[in-house]
């Protein structure tokens, strides 16, 4: 599978892009949301994009990074950020309510909360496109009329 592999080695190369960045930058923030965000483009075309333009342009670069998270993986909070060391730890979670110790949680660090944030997200996004299989909500069930009973209450 072709694109998996590509889309892999495109989540390497942003990460690393993010975890070298000395600082936030519009062009940065376009370009992820141009590789990776599928949710966003869309929204765009609609003309509701405003508001993130908008932080982008006023260097309000945490409140954008976290309405990216917000807007293009929605089943995932923010569980954490802790500042330690001169560096941020972001921490997004699916089932945020867990005790720390049982959760699947996802993390990026940096020295900026902005790129620490968009790390954990590029971590969550591959974690969703990849390495799970996408689920359907109807649950698949084999018909085997083999062994079918009708349980129906006749009296």
């Amino acid at each position: 599978m072709a694109f998996t592999a590509d889309y892999g080695v495109l989540i390497d190369r942003l990460d690393d892009e993010l975890r070298l960045a000395p600082c936030p930058a519009a062009d940065l923030f376009a370009k992820i949301i141009a590789s990776v965000c599928t949710r966003i483009p869309l929204i765009g075309k609609s003309g509701n994009l405003d508001p993130i333009d908008r932080m982008i342009d006023a260097g309000a670069w945490a409140d954008a990074a976290l309405a990216v998270v917000e807007l293009e993986v929605p089943a995932w909070k923010l569980r954490r950020l802790v500042y330690e060391s001169g560096e941020w730890l972001c921490s997004l979670s699916r089932q945020p309510n867990l005790p720390f110790e049982l959760d699947d949680a996802v993390d990026g660090r940096h020295e900026k909360l902005p790129l620490a944030i968009l790390r954990a997200f590029i971590e969550a996004r591959h974690r969703t496109e990849i390495a799970e299989p996408r689920r359907s909500g109807v649950p698949q069930l084999r018909l085997d009329l083999a062994g079918a009973l009708c349980c129906d209450n006749f009296a």
